[in-house]
Order: C-alpha cells, then structure tokens, then sequence
C-alpha cells in the first residue's frame, strides 16, 4: 500500500513539474491588464512559446523550413511561403506585436481566420505589414501599411517607421468592434457586421468570397508572401 501511494505521489509530481514546463516554455504570465481582472496575457518571447503557439495554415505542426525563430525573433525565409496561424481560436481579444520587413517586402496580420479556404485572406480581414516606400501597395491608402487590406485606409496618426526597423502593431476586436493600432497610434477601427461595412465589402475584391469575415472567433494569422519579414514580443490576451 505505501509503495502505490509513493508511486502515486511521484506521477502527479511529475506531471505537475511537465505543465508547469510547458506554461514556461509558452511565456504565459500571471500578469492582468488593468481594468480587466483575471484576465492572463499570454506573452511570446521564446522560440519555444512562439512554435508551440502556432502552426501552419493547413498543417498540423508549425513548418520550421519556412519560417525560423532565434532568440525570440521569428522569422519568414525568403522564397517559401506559407502562412502561419495560431493553434487556438480568439474572438473578443487583444493582439499585439512588433514587426519589421526587408526593402520592398509585404506582410499582414490577420484575425477570424478559418481552415475553409485555400488562403488566409478569404476568410480573415488584414492589417496590413508594408513597405509603403518601394512595395507598390503603398501608392494605395487601403492596401498600404496599416489598412485594412483593401477596405479602409489608415488615418492621419500613421506613423511608419523606416525599412529595418520593428513597428509595434495592436489589433484589439471587442464585442465586434475592431480597432489597429500602429506605433502607439490608433490608425484603423471598424463594426464588424455593419452595413457600411458589408457596402465596403461588396465592392472589393472580397466581394464573392463566403467566408470573408464570417465569423469573429477564428484564428490569429501572420502572412508570408515569399520575403523577409521578422515579429519579435508577442503578447495574447482575452478579453
């Protein structure tokens, strides 16, 4: 009897220490946001934490041949495109992270993804990641940086800091309502299922895609269109 009781005490030892193992290895934190009590924010500063928090669009496992991570900082590789979304779904959150591209490179954040497409972007609306200066979306307010991708054009607060340098993005969705924040600044917000926005869809390039903005809760997505492109201090938080 004493020898299954040690027994018993040493696996839930052991898986206590194996999932205390993993929250570290994900960076999550006791840490609350004020004004939203219990609410944890989930923190990615490990390559660990960021592999282990997404994986590949269509794919089970995260796709370590076409994106990198060292020292926090995950990384595209030039020439090898997939995108990558997050292992869980998010409706009512906060999403915030730095970015920085290579000259003349394009990128996005995406929210409300779902695996029914062939591409991110038919179901999840992007804030886009852009080199305004040499990428030629930048010569278009709604599909350069900051955008919603060929729907809304940033405002007047924009501010884009030089090719080779980290951008800090925030994409908060709440009860519907999205805001995208760049550098401090809010420079997009949007109700998801209003009327203007369903007149702005109807006449972009969305306009036939069923399930362009169906659903809030989907996954979190970060796009690779083939160039280089690094995110570094991810932060998740629920609200």
């Amino acid at each position: 009897m004493i020898s299954k009781l040690v027994a018993n005490l040493g696996a839930r030892l052991s898986v206590s220490r194996s999932l205390l193992a993993l929250a570290a290895g994900l960076g999550l934190t006791g840490c609350c946001s004020p004004g939203q009590p219990g609410a944890p924010t989930i923190l990615l500063d490990t390559c660990e934490g960021i592999t282990n928090a997404f994986r590949g669009f269509h794919q089970p496992g995260f796709p370590s041949d076409k994106w990198t991570c060292a020292d926090g900082v995950l990384r595209s590789v030039p020439g090898r495109r997939i995108d990558l979304i997050t292992r869980e779904k998010f409706e009512d959150f906060e999403f915030a992270v730095e970015w920085k591209l290579s000259p003349g490179a394009n990128s996005g954040i995406f929210i409300g993804v779902t695996e029914a497409t062939a591409e991110t972007y038919w179901s999840g609306p992007e804030m886009q990641i852009n080199d305004d200066v040499l990428n030629p979306d930048g010569r278009t307010p709604n599909t350069s940086a900051g955008a919603l991708y060929d729907l809304i054009a940033p405002n007047a607060q924009k501010h884009l800091k030089p090719v080779g340098e980290y951008n800090q993005a925030r994409v908060v969705s709440r009860g519907g309502h999205i805001e995208y924040w760049l550098n401090g600044a809010k420079i997009v917000e949007y109700d998801w299922a209003s009327p203007a926005m369903s007149a702005l869809i109807r006449g972009s390039k969305f306009k036939d895609a069923p399930y362009f903005m169906k659903d809030r809760r989907g996954y979190i997505g970060l796009q690779s269109e083939g160039n280089e492109v690094w995110f570094r201090h991810f932060s998740i938080r629920r609200l």
